[in-house]
């Protein structure tokens, strides 16, 4: 009888049969922090859910569990539900602080005399301190007090900027610094009835504070660097008609001398000479007001010399206008600030009643002589 033959010892083993889903034990497990992390960081504490999305990332490259896209998910809610949520109480604590302030609550300078007041609350003509008689702060502390009492500035203009974005900083700069002269111009119109001492400041929105809703300029004449009582306000109601319109006249010309270029004559000879147009038309106002007030007797000499002198200056402006070289323009430059001498305008403001007394800055530019950096400081 045969025996049937045995297989070899070592015969091969039938391949096993695939386990379903890939996995030698059943589907892959889930997850638990996944999901933990979507839950978390969006009906919990965000911060928590970033840490649990990260946890349920590590665990899943690690074990092969599932999950992955959940988790992803997770972190990515996490986050931005973690920015939010620093955004709202960054905003909150502001509108509190800002509150506080405005309600007395924080009284951080007990030394600084008058009543803690939002800036955006004061109008022209109030008066205020602030710590330390720093107006270069941009968000500083108000104390408003009585004018009449020793105060670091005053109020000249307050208005609030229109458009729903944000002009940038170098814009708003411009923007400020130009109407807050012409603010003060208007609020004090014989600027040579200013203190030496006092100086233009002014409170304008920043890239954050207009995030904030801040919308105000606040134009401020600053005399802290002495201890100065009174207002300086004298404005068109306080004056008489014919001392407004010379002011008027004188003011603008000022304006129009002062608004020179920021950039080098070299760099920029097209924009200059647009700006000795302005200038000369400036001045061909103030020429047309001299006309009128010759024609009283009390005022009749100063002010046909301070025609021809204007008139004298406008022809090297008109040059300075058609210069085809910086070195022309500089030459009719210098020549039409030489034509415009102090003493004139001081016999003239003196013919209106007004103050003679010149300001140091035109003083020193009178003394070192006619210079084409001479500007309205």
């Amino acid at each position: 009888m045969t025996n049937p033959p045995q297989p070899p010892p070592h015969w091969p083993a039938p391949p096993p049969t695939p386990p379903p889903y890939g996995h030698p034990y059943g589907p892959p497990a889930f997850n638990g922090f996944a999901l933990a992390s979507l839950l978390v960081g969006l009906l919990c504490f965000p911060p928590l859910g970033v840490v649990f999305a990260i946890v349920a990332l590590v665990q899943i490259a690690k074990k092969g569990e599932r999950g992955r896209v959940l988790a992803v998910c997770g972190l990515v809610v996490s986050l931005v539900m973690t920015a939010v949520v620093v955004f709202a109480v960054d905003r909150a604590a502001d509108t509190l602080f800002d509150r506080a302030r405005a309600l007395g609550a924080l009284e951080p300078y007990e030394d600084v005399e008058g009543e803690l007041t939002d800036i955006d609350e004061l109008r022209a003509g109030d008066c205020f301190n602030v710590p330390g008689g720093d107006l270069l702060d941009e968000d500083p502390f108000v104390y408003r007090i009585a004018c009449a009492r020793v105060h670091d500035a005053e109020i000249t203009s307050s208005t609030t900027l229109s458009g729903p974005r944000f002009q940038g900083a170098e814009e708003i700069k411009r923007s400020a610094n130009e109407d807050c002269w012409r603010a003060q111009d208007a609020y004090a119109m014989d600027t040579w009835a200013l203190p030496p001492y006092a100086e233009m400041f002014y409170f304008a929105p920043s890239r954050e504070s207009w995030g904030d809703g801040d919308r105000r300029v606040v134009c401020v004449i600053g005399t802290a660097e002495q201890d100065h009582t009174g207002s300086l306000r004298k404005d068109a109601a306080m004056l008489k008609p014919e001392q407004v319109t010379f002011l008027h006249a004188m003011n603008e010309a000022d304006q129009a001398l002062g608004a020179s270029p920021e950039e080098a004559l070299e760099d920029a000879l097209a924009e200059y000479r647009a700006w000795a147009r302005r200038v000369d038309e400036a001045l061909g106002a103030e020429s047309r007001m001299l006309d009128g007030a010759k024609g009283r007797p009390e005022l009749a000499g100063p002010a046909g010399v301070q025609k021809e002198r204007v008139e004298a200056a406008r022809r090297e402006w008109r040059k300075a206008a058609r210069a085809s070289s910086t070195e022309e323009f500089s030459a009719s430059w210098e020549r039409a600030l030489g034509e415009l001498p102090v003493a004139a305008e001081k016999a003239l403001r003196g013919a209106y009643g007004l103050s003679t007394t010149v300001p140091e800055w035109l003083e020193e530019a009178e003394r070192d002589g006619p210079s084409v950096e001479t500007v309205r400081l």
